[in-house]
């Protein structure tokens, strides 16, 4: 029974590393991303986006300016929540909400990919709020 009880503890250590140097899961990814664009780090944001828009934007600054213009509630985040992870169409999709700082809310579905450096964002698309009940 105790070398039951050591093996499971010695899997355990070696399995948190792993994980860690594997990176975080998607909710993780783009909270990342989030605290990037807070910090005004572009070249930190980028580098959260997949190979696909990576390939898209090619700079750092190409892709915050698209951010800034198309986004603006994700290059300047207000609170922001973590709402449903699920899978549709065989696609991993994160579904966010963002209060931005004049209180209005904006869902975002966010793409995910597992790459062999973690997950990337493959795009992000609006998600109408629904209607509110009268």
């Amino acid at each position: 029974m105790k070398h039951m009880i050591l093996n499971a503890a010695l899997a355990l250590m070696l399995a948190v590393p792993q994980a860690l140097a594997q990176g975080a899961g998607p909710a993780e990814t783009i909270a990342r991303q989030f605290e990037a664009f807070r910090a005004d780090d572009l070249d930190a944001a980028f580098s959260h986006a997949s190979p696909m828009i990576r390939g898209i934007f090619r700079t750092p600054g190409n892709f915050g300016m698209m951010v800034r213009n198309g986004y603006p509630m994700v290059r300047n985040p207000g609170e922001v929540r973590m709402l449903d992870l699920r899978e549709e169409g065989g696609r991993t999709i994160q579904r966010v909400e963002i209060i931005d700082g004049k209180g209005r809310v904006h869902l975002l579905d966010y793409d995910m990919i597992e790459t062999g450096n973690g997950w990337k964002i493959n795009g992000v698309r609006f998600v109408e709020a629904p209607p509110l009940a009268a």
